[in-house]
């Protein structure tokens, strides 16, 4: 039985700068610096998935200490492009959101920081003040901000 809800993976082509960008631009902390895997068990786990040999490189990221975090992910064996096209209506994982306690002046140090938005505003939505932007290499992200703090995101209505 499925008991929560662990991490969203980013792919990313240079873990450094990711970390710097997702530290500095979104003020996200490192919970588990990067770590190289390779070798036997990362072939069992992700064999069938990645080119061999696997070697991967992760990192973990988040506002606590919590089980919803963002993990980066580098292949540093494989030659990865940016996304330069942006879409959220591929299948699969098509953004991640992030819940922020002031909208406007969180949209704001993003853009004084150069964040690319994908939206000329903000919108009010089941009640929550929403904007979209995406990071440097593509990730769409959907910024959120509650109505009624004592309730979950999904629930402000």
């Amino acid at each position: 039985m499925i008991t929560g809800l662990a991490h969203t993976a980013v792919c990313v082509p240079d873990m450094e700068a990711a970390i710097r960008w997702y530290g500095d631009v979104l003020g996200l902390r490192v919970l588990s610096p990067p770590y190289r895997m390779e070798g036997g068990a990362i072939e069992r786990d992700m064999g069938e998935l990645v080119p061999s040999p696997v070697v991967i490189t992760a990192a973990i990221l988040g506002t606590d200490e919590g089980d919803r975090v963002i993990e980066l992910v580098e292949y540093p064996n494989l030659d990865l492009k940016s996304a330069g096209e942006v879409s959220i209506t591929h299948a699969g994982i098509t953004h991640v959101g992030l819940v922020c306690d002031d909208l406007d002046a969180t949209r704001a140090t993003l853009e004084e920081q150069g964040v690319e938005f994908l939206t000329t505003g903000t919108a009010e939505i089941a009640g929550l003040r929403t904007t979209w932007f995406r990071d440097p290499w593509g990730t769409v992200f959907i910024l959120m901000e509650k109505s009624k703090l004592d309730r979950p995101y999904w629930h402000q209505y």
